[in-house]
């Protein structure tokens, strides 16, 4: 399990993350806005800890955009403003809990216990996107309800974008996630399967499924 805490006071961020530690999570701990748009948009994490008073901005505004750009990952935010219009403000937003300072840190576990469960149950086992389908049971793809012939390397790679809609997948994220290894910046291996996913379900030129983000990565769109 992944973990990203975003928090600026540095007692309170290693308090967390040590505790988070000891509960086998990976975790990696961020002190702005700026640090946390790069973590998440380097790797998914089952869960982010979310402080609102940042050096560089409301974490509120990071929390609205991430929800915005279709970033699914259960939030708790863990902040010192504790009036009930800030929680509710905060939930509105997207949040998936509010855990008010100064805190236990036994009920911040409980409580990531209890969203990262309800993530979970809420994963659906058929991916959508326009005319596509993806069966995870059945390990079966179609376009218009006519079967698609996939490899397996070409089945997970477009598992990984039905499930990241409009996100900015990096080469290196794909390459971990789907080959399970580092990325090897010698090989088109991730052009030449993508160039492939889009012959085989791209209708038209005019209509792009899979857009290059230069120097980046691959976008569903």
């Amino acid at each position: 399990m992944r973990a990203l805490i975003v928090e600026d006071e540095r007692k309170v961020g290693q308090f967390v993350e040590r505790a988070l530690s000891e509960q086998s999570y990976s975790t990696r701990l961020v002190r702005t806005i700026a640090e946390a748009k790069d973590a998440l948009a380097e790797a998914p994490y089952d869960v982010v800890i979310l402080d609102l008073g940042l050096p560089d901005g409301d974490g509120l505004d990071l929390l609205r955009e991430w929800r915005r750009n279709r970033f699914l990952e259960p939030v708790i935010i863990l902040s010192a403003r504790d009036a009930v219009a800030d929680r509710i403000q905060g939930l509105n937003l997207g949040a998936d809990d509010y855990l008010p300072k100064p805190f236990s840190i036994d009920e911040l576990l409980a409580r990531i216990r209890s969203v990262v469960r309800r993530q979970s149950g809420a994963k659906s086992t058929v991916l959508s996107h326009g005319a596509i389908r993806l069966d995870l049971l059945g390990r079966v793809a179609t376009l218009n309800g006519n079967p698609v012939e996939l490899t397996s390397r070409e089945f997970a790679l477009l598992e990984l974008f039905l499930q990241n809609p409009g996100r900015v997948l990096t080469r290196t994220l794909i390459s971990e996630k789907v080959w399970e290894a580092c990325y090897d910046l010698e090989t088109n291996l991730i052009d030449v399967y993508v160039r492939r996913l889009r012959k085989k379900f791209e209708t038209s030129p005019e209509r792009p499924l899979i857009k290059t983000v230069r120097g980046t990565g691959y976008q569903l769109v």
